[in-house]
């Protein structure tokens, strides 16, 4: 019977080899099967019983082939069932033959979900097959398109189609619901600046930094950030898709069509940031790919953890490497973070001045290294906003203003990018390569030189020099221009921030 292992996204074939011999009673279990799939032996055997069956009283051995390969997961429950079914002749063995099975049994022999239904649906498309799934799990699978899929409710239900006597419809592809409910920008007083440069960002896929005093709203403005983002289109949600399936984060099996927001705790670790583990599962970095990742009080992770994120930043995936798997993951991610500019955070208050300054200041902001923020486009400071500015009536411009701007800048660059070859092909500015930036990000001859200017009396990284032109690019998309002017360049190059803290 053949079934599937996961190494990362990808779905390797298995196979459910089963025999049956003479010799003492005993049901074996081999070709490094971890706990989960050791106790299938138990969930099988009940299950059996509950529709009538009893196994025979015989040495059953089933081997999940290639030996060498760790089998993980409840997922091969259903497999070992099906090919002690068509063993015992219970079921036809030539027509089973061309499906791919995964499920979890119940010990009432129905049929549970489980994760991965996704990518091992297209897998078994590439390769011919067809899929037995759980039924909860169909409108998952349904969105391969192309392959005969029977989601069953139970053991018996795949018993009795094979047989003839009860029919599995196929399954019709489950989509998300449209996301309401967005958090509206009209809800922050002030902050105009602050909002600006989320708008940038959110046009332009940019890394984001915002650096000001408790209470100043930093929070209050990441969490508005998805309500201005545009949806996924078609192929973003499958790729999205395909990484929660992984890790059993589909809702109902529906394939998603907001962008994800993934907002860890400080206290997460390397492996829940990065991705790792027992398994390898993907971390908070993959489950963020084409959304946003969101890092409240910054300088408060491990410094191992934030360094982690350095390479993946620049590569957009996520590679686990561990002595017994290699995996890699899409980690093409919109950072935002957020600290304050000290540990006490009222480094600039003349009200409540930090009683440490400059040190307090220079201690914790030296908890993060220089290259990782040299990879962060946009650098703002978020003041305290001031009782006068929340006595004001609410902004006239909302979300929904915001948000259309956005969809429109978007909209640019994937026309501009829809040409490049598909090895080569990007979403957003912030994706841009330098060759690239020397054909569509080349300012005018004024905003050229205040740019060459700045990067000597600012002693540019070459990353940096790259970063203003990405920003100077979106601001220019989001002024509808085709060049690159001055004005473009002067505000990208306010983003950047030499010192922290400093003036």
């Amino acid at each position: 019977m053949r079934t599937v292992a996961f190494l990362g996204i990808d779905a390797l074939d298995v196979e459910a080899q089963v025999t049956i011999a003479p010799g003492l009673p005993n049901f074996m279990v081999v070709g490094l099967p971890d706990k989960a799939v050791g106790e299938s032996r138990e969930r099988v055997r009940a299950a059996l019983t509950t529709m009538g069956l009893a196994l025979p009283p015989k040495r059953i051995i089933v081997n999940l082939a290639p030996a060498d390969l760790v089998k993980e997961g409840s997922h091969f429950d259903l497999p070992i069932a099906l090919g002690l079914l068509a063993a015992m002749d219970v079921l036809p063995r030539v027509e089973i033959e061309h499906y791919v099975a995964l499920g979890e049994l119940a010990l009432d022999g129905s049929i549970l979900p489980v994760a991965g239904v996704l990518p091992a649906a297209v897998g078994a498309l590439a390769r011919g097959h067809g899929l037995i799934c759980p039924m909860a799990s169909g409108g998952e699978a349904a969105w391969a398109g192309g392959l005969e899929i029977l989601a069953a409710p139970s053991l018996l239900a795949i018993i009795n189609h094979f047989k003839g006597t009860q029919v599995l419809s196929p399954p019709s592809p489950k989509l998300e619901a449209p996301a309401t409910g967005f958090l509206d920008l009209k809800d922050i007083k002030g902050q105009e600046t602050a909002k600006r440069a989320l708008e940038v960002a959110a046009a332009g896929g940019h890394n984001l930094l915002m650096i000001g005093p408790p209470g100043a709203g930093k929070s209050m403005l990441a969490a508005r950030l998805p309500g201005i983002l545009p949806g996924l289109d078609p192929s973003e949600a499958l790729e999205v898709s395909m990484i929660h399936s992984v890790a059993g984060l589909l809702r109902d099996g529906e394939l998603m069509r907001r962008r994800p927001f993934r907002d860890p705790h400080h206290s997460a670790s390397l492996a829940a940031l990065v991705g790792g583990g027992m398994r390898a599962k993907p971390g908070e970095l993959s489950l963020a790919h084409l959304g946003v990742l969101f890092l409240d009080e910054l300088p408060e992770f491990q410094r191992a953890t934030l360094e982690a994120l350095r390479q993946p930043m620049e590569t957009g995936r996520a590679v686990v490497a561990r002595a017994n798997a290699h995996v890699t993951y899409p980690a093409r991610v919109q950072l935002v973070a957020a600290m304050n500019p000290c540990r006490c955070g009222y480094l600039d208050d003349p009200a409540q001045g930090c009683g440490r300054a400059p040190k307090c200041a220079q201690d914790y902001q030296s908890k993060i290294s220089g290259p990782l923020f040299d990879r962060i486009d946009l650098h703002i400071d978020v003041p305290a906003v001031k009782a006068s500015d929340l006595s004001l009536p609410p902004p006239a411009e909302g979300s929904a203003q915001v948000a259309a701007r956005v969809a429109e800048a978007r909209a640019r660059q994937k026309a501009r990018f829809a040409r490049l070859p598909e090895d080569r092909r990007i979403r957003t500015n912030a994706e841009a390569d330098g060759m690239l930036l020397d054909e569509i990000a080349t300012p005018e001859p004024d905003g050229k030189k205040l740019l060459n200017d700045a990067s000597e009396r600012l002693h540019l990284s070459a990353r940096g020099y790259h970063r203003v032109l990405r920003v100077a690019r979106t601001l220019a998309d989001l002024d509808a221009s085709d060049a690159v002017r001055r004005i473009h360049v002067a505000e990208a190059l306010s983003y950047r921030r030499v010192a922290l803290g400093a003036g």
